[in-house]
């Protein structure tokens, strides 16, 4: 076995993506946030704004500017492009939206979201969740809300906002080439209950439509599965090289040894031989649909 690279991802068999919630772990991107945040403080300042007036502007209470300018809170996308024009920052506040946005992740997933970011290819085997890039909102508030200890309330609302923004992975151009291949079980387990379960499997549904996205489903009914050893991913990035990542009960390990790696992916191309077509799996899913 090679040495693992590093510990990846935020959420084990919640998502079906990678790694364990850690709450040891430091604050990811910690430095950035409070960076950012005194940047952000200094053009308000020199706008002449007060929090109260800069948040109606900005449609944010005031104790949330307080939480971006003390970098104790990770601002979006949007209050970022708001806040650069607001307080006319020409820029600068912008330059810092890529950074800021992986501050969303624990640091020991950082490297593997921007791994995920800059992917030509991916390939996902899920048996747990519903893979994190297909995860409808309320879905990934169901499964983070089950998480324990619990979350607390902005921890998880951090969580979902950083999943939701992995999704941007989907609107990039050139598009990347993703395929899924999903155990039975987990389309037929209604976690956060059925009308959950619903709007999860129309989103299937809808990804399963995107000519650069293939969905399988692995039937129960199977004699053979090459996945008995659980979920991965595989991740190829545009220069050919290729890393895994492997996840177990709140650890992940990045894998970049070769002959590992290709190891991981002839499995996969068995897995995917196995499982039902993409346009039997579609069948499958809207077949259920049904049911529910």
């Amino acid at each position: 076995m090679s040495e693992p690279t590093g510990l990846v991802d935020e959420a084990p068999t919640s998502g079906g993506d990678g790694g364990g919630e850690r709450q040891s772990e430091p604050e990811a991107g910690s430095g950035v946030l409070r960076v950012f945040g005194r940047q952000l403080k200094r053009f308000r300042v020199r706008a002449g704004m007060e929090r109260p007036e800069f948040g109606s502007m900005t449609g944010y209470s005031v104790s949330t500017i307080a939480a971006y300018e003390q970098g104790r809170r990770v601002p979006p996308p949007r209050f970022i492009d708001q806040a650069d024009e607001v307080l006319d920052a020409g820029g600068v506040l912008q330059e810092m939206k890529e950074e800021v946005a992986r501050a969303q992740y624990p640091a020991f997933f950082r490297d593997a979201a921007r791994l995920e970011g800059e992917a030509v290819e991916l390939w996902v085997y899920a048996t747990q969740a519903v893979p994190g890039l297909l995860q409808t909102e309320e879905y990934m508030r169901a499964v983070f809300g089950m998480w324990r200890p619990l979350l607390d309330e902005e921890t998880l609302e951090q969580r979902v906002a950083a999943r939701l923004a992995r999704q941007h992975v989907f609107e990039r151009r050139p598009a990347p080439l993703v395929s899924f291949v999903i155990d039975e079980a987990v389309v037929r387990r209604p976690l956060g209950g059925w009308s959950v379960m619903r709007g999860q499997l129309e989103q299937l549904m809808l990804l399963g439509a995107y000519r650069n996205v293939e969905i399988q489903i692995m039937p129960l009914d199977r004699e053979d599965n090459a996945g008995v050893d659980g979920p991965f991913t595989l991740l190829y990035r545009s220069g050919g090289d290729q890393v895994a990542y492997l996840e177990a009960q709140g650890r992940s390990t990045m894998v970049s040894d070769r002959r590992e790696v290709q190891g991981i992916a002839s499995r996969y191309g068995i897995i995917r031989a196995q499982a039902l077509t993409p346009r039997e799996s579609m069948a499958f899913v809207e077949k259920l649909l049904g049911e529910v």
